[in-house]
């Protein structure tokens, strides 16, 4: 009995010297969030809406059928370099969410609303250089890929996401917000500069009854019930309802109405008339922009340092 005792006693104290070992290294560590790095160039499996087979693809071969399809293979190399580097983070934002696997059991695919816009066929030796300079490079914030948004122009002035997009579902702090961008209007098309867009009467109203689940009536009046910051608006009031300005756009149609930094809004003929300027949501890099920062010298890095903040471009793979 003594004997038991004794073992007993010899147990419990060896169990308290490794517990008291295991205090004294402190709390163990959580594991680093953060994005995989990888040994070499991944292969992604992609699906192609257009026909419904899937393949499998090098992300640089990807990116480069991105880049010439969200760009003007044409323009300088450096503006397609920094689009490049957008194009490789945002594949490899969406490829971490899941959000085409749930849809096609793919990492991606030939869809612009799944994922990219995508054209093997405008891929020219342009493309080939702005992709192979910036190889493996991703933009991350606190270890994170960030949204890699991009617009046509913003018209000559930045905005956040919740302006610009009505994004509230994370935090965005890496977006350059609410800053002038000249370059952004300058030498563009005169559709950029100031744009008129007449939508048929009958258009706004689905549009708001799409919104706002409720039928606005016959348009009879409109106007800018809230802007943003930058200018933009983000709030729209037809007759007697208010709808988002962001979703007001897609509703619409996002071709017609440009963008949501208007400076005129009224009814005419049944119609809603909407002057305005810029294309797209302003929010993240101005492909413009960027093309006038080529022409000038500036590199694809300096390029994105101007439209995101405290970032970090790394390299995934050699």
């Amino acid at each position: 009995m003594k004997n038991r005792w004794i073992r007993c006693f010899t147990l419990l104290m060896v169990v308290l010297v490794i517990v008291a070992a295991g205090c004294a290294k402190g709390p163990a560590k959580k594991p680093e969030t953060g994005h995989r790095v990888y040994k070499s160039e991944p292969t992604i499996s992609l699906y192609e809406n257009e026909t419904g087979q899937k393949k499998q693809i090098k992300l640089e071969e990807y990116v480069a059928s991105v880049v010439a399809a969200e760009m003007e293979p044409t323009w300088p190399v450096n503006a397609l370099a920094a689009q490049a580097i957008l194009a490789r983070t945002f594949t490899m934002e969406n490829i971490e969410s899941g959000r085409v696997r749930n849809l096609h059991g793919t990492d991606v695919s030939t869809s612009v609303e799944e994922s990219q816009a995508y054209d093997p066929s405008r891929v020219n030796a342009n493309v080939r250089k702005a992709v192979q300079m910036t190889r493996g490079q991703v933009i991350t914030y606190n270890g994170k890929y960030i949204k890699a948004w991009f617009s046509a122009s913003n018209g000559g002035k930045t905005a956040s996401a919740t302006e610009g997009l009505a994004y509230y579902k994370t935090p965005t702090p890496y977006i350059r917000a609410n800053v002038d961008d000249p370059l952004s209007i300058r030498n563009t098309t005169p559709e950029i500069k100031q744009w008129t867009a007449t939508i048929p009467g009958a258009k706004v109203r689905e549009a708001v009854k799409s919104i706002a689940g409720r039928d606005p009536g016959p348009l009879t009046s409109a106007g800018i019930a809230q802007k943003g910051p930058s200018g933009r608006t983000e709030q729209l009031r037809i007759n007697n309802t208010v709808v988002g300005g962001p979703a007001f756009r897609l509703a619409a149609g996002s071709t017609d109405v440009r963008s949501m930094f208007l400076t005129n809004v009224m009814v005419q003929g049944g119609n809603l008339v909407l002057t305005g300027k810029g294309y797209g949501h302003g929010v993240g890099m101005s492909q413009w922009g960027a093309r006038n920062m080529a022409l000038q010298g500036k590199s694809p890095q300096d390029i994105i340092r101007f439209y995101f903040k405290d970032i970090k471009i790394e390299k995934l793979y050699k």
